[in-house]
């Protein structure tokens, strides 16, 4: 069944509660690999309850608390996460109790051999007061549910490096990451089950796209805001090729004035897996 465009427009979640405690953070910081070294005080800090802080690309877990999308009869079989925005208003708590408003905000026709792109809108507020925490839009790229008649893609500005980066930060995953990240709320078999994968056509499982995101977010902490988190404004970027657990992942990062841009790669395969990355810092 195509896509009704007035009806996919309409779709919203409205005072979604939230809660996660100091636990929930410490198992999503160890998810994204932070805590290897148990040496490293910059680290432990997010995996160790003295002194304890988020790492800011945890916000994308506020995501998982709603099926807004299932409701739209997509192909769920062609569907993949395309891009990923973060806008941080004030720090990310490293628990809390929280609302959270979801709204389809997009919906683009880019023709029956070519898919249609969702974007969906998370505003994320403190339960007490109010106090909005940040706003996140995931972009869904349903590959199977072009040609509906909907308003065409708007082109996007592509950020192509030139010359060497100002910084370049190298992480190391691990084996098991993906089996640690998916108890943040992303349970997909893709990232956990060998058959799954091999059926999906992937030689075994691989990682989850908001995990290789979450590295990325560690790379630009450490390198561009001297490990300050308070200083990371946006983080925005595309999924551009899967990655395997175990692998490295190479972040390249281009500085101008309080902006940086920045792609990763594979290290192992010389392969780009986030593209067009743009961050916002202090």
């Amino acid at each position: 069944m195509p896509i009704n465009y007035d009806e996919i427009m309409s779709l919203k979640s409205e005072n979604i509660e939230i809660s996660y405690t100091d636990k929930d953070s410490i198992l999503y910081g160890l998810g994204v690999g932070l805590g290897n070294d148990p040496m490293d005080l910059e680290e432990l800090k997010y995996v160790y309850e003295n002194g304890q802080i988020a790492l800011p690309s945890m916000a994308t877990n506020f995501q998982y608390h709603s099926s807004l999308l299932m409701s739209a009869k997509l192909n769920f079989v062609m569907v993949v996460h395309g891009e990923q925005k973060l806008s941080i208003i004030n720090p990310i708590p490293v628990s809390g109790d929280f609302l959270a408003d979801m709204k389809v905000l997009n919906c683009f026709d880019k023709g029956a051999s070519k898919g249609a792109i969702i974007d969906v809108e998370t505003t994320v507020k403190l339960k007490s007061d109010g106090t909005e925490i940040c706003k996140l839009v995931s972009t869904t790229f349903a590959r199977g549910d072009g040609g509906f008649g909907g308003p065409e893609s708007p082109s996007q500005e592509i950020f192509d490096p030139e010359g060497s980066p100002d910084m370049v930060d190298e992480i190391t995953t691990k084996p098991d990451q993906a089996l640690i990240f998916r108890l943040s709320g992303d349970y997909n078999p893709l990232h956990s089950d060998p058959n799954f994968a091999k059926a999906a056509g992937f030689p075994k499982p691989i990682l989850h796209g908001l995990c290789t995101y979450g590295v990325a977010c560690r790379s630009i902490v450490k390198s561009a805001c001297e490990n300050d988190v308070k200083k990371l404004k946006s983080f925005n970027c595309r999924f551009s090729s899967p990655v395997f657990p175990g692998e490295t992942i190479i972040t390249e990062m281009w500085k101008k004035e309080n902006v940086i841009n920045f792609q990763s790669k594979v290290k192992e395969r010389d392969k780009i897996i986030l593209k067009n990355g743009v961050s916002e810092i202090a």
